[in-house]
């Protein structure tokens, strides 16, 4: 499914490797990176706003949408692997330098992006995850049931695909009406079904990678900060699952402006002009 006010084409990032890229707008370079079980059309409204003076780059992330879709070798999804991508796609398009912001998945990859490639990425967003190690380390007891996707998905390669391969769209609807408080108009899910019906084994070797690939990445750079401006935009998880969110994500960040929010998880949709406000103020830093 295309957005009628996006450009389309295809962006080769790796040997054998392109991507579906949407576009939009004119001006300095935004680079949005859409999340989990979702495409580029997440970012329809935002973009809208953000196209009056800004190139909009919104890419579906390999493995996802309509990009390709390569077996995974154990690095093939690292968000090392898929931060490159990001990059190659901003200078396929004449972009060296550009703000990047990224929801869920894409937040994981925006921020191996920005520690791999601070040179290229000026400012950075993101929206309601925690860093991958964070991540783990919070998900603990009987409240972490909430993230029993990360830990199926986290298994050897078989017994994931088959499960979520069996009946995709109950699998992946869960986190669509889970996760939100507002429902998607009935194309936009319908499109958000199929994409991640057709890209399941490589979805589920994305999670993996991050119980295995990205840990490991991410452990290795420890003392590492983010040198750019950078705007979080969360749920109060903390106030569930126990933890100060800040104060995590300033070890990483210190340049950071933390935003809690009262929306759902998709933000983007559900309130896009938090959102576009929050990536027009990082601008600005």
């Amino acid at each position: 499914m295309n957005h009628e006010a996006f450009d389309y084409q295809r962006v080769q990032v790796d040997d054998g490797v392109t991507l579906n890229v949407a576009t939009t707008g004119g001006g300095s370079p935004v680079v949005l990176l859409h999340g989990f079980p979702q495409t580029h059309l997440m970012w329809r409204h935002v973009a809208a706003d953000l196209a009056a003076d800004h190139t909009v780059i919104m890419p579906d992330l390999r493995g996802y949408g309509d990009s390709d879709k390569p077996a995974d070798t154990g690095t093939t999804y690292s968000k090392r692997t898929m931060g490159t991508d990001v990059v190659a796609v901003a200078k396929a398009l004449g972009h060296d330098r550009f703000a990047l912001a990224g929801h869920d998945r894409g937040a994981l990859v925006a921020f191996r992006t920005g520690l791999d490639h601070p040179n290229h990425v000026t400012h950075l967003a993101s929206l309601d995850v925690l860093p991958t190690l964070d991540m783990w380390d919070v998900m603990r007891g009987t409240s972490a049931v909430v993230g029993f996707h990360l830990f199926l998905m986290a298994q050897p390669p078989g017994l994931a695909e088959e499960l979520i391969g069996a009946r995709p769209d109950a699998f992946f609807g869960h986190f669509l009406d889970l996760w939100s408080t507002t429902p998607f108009p009935a194309d936009v899910r319908a499109e958000y079904l199929r994409a991640s019906r057709e890209a399941v084994t490589s979805i589920v070797a994305d999670y993996r990678a991050s119980a295995t690939i990205d840990v490991e990445h991410d452990t290795a750079d420890g003392k590492a900060q983010l040198r750019m401006p950078v705007t979080v935009l969360q749920q109060d998880w903390g106030a569930a699952l126990g933890f100060d969110a800040e104060a995590l994500w300033r070890r990483w960040a210190p340049d950071l402006d933390h935003r809690t929010v009262s929306c759902g998880h998709f933000m983007a949709e559900e309130a896009p002009d938090v959102v576009g406000t929050a990536i027009r103020d990082l601008l600005t830093r």
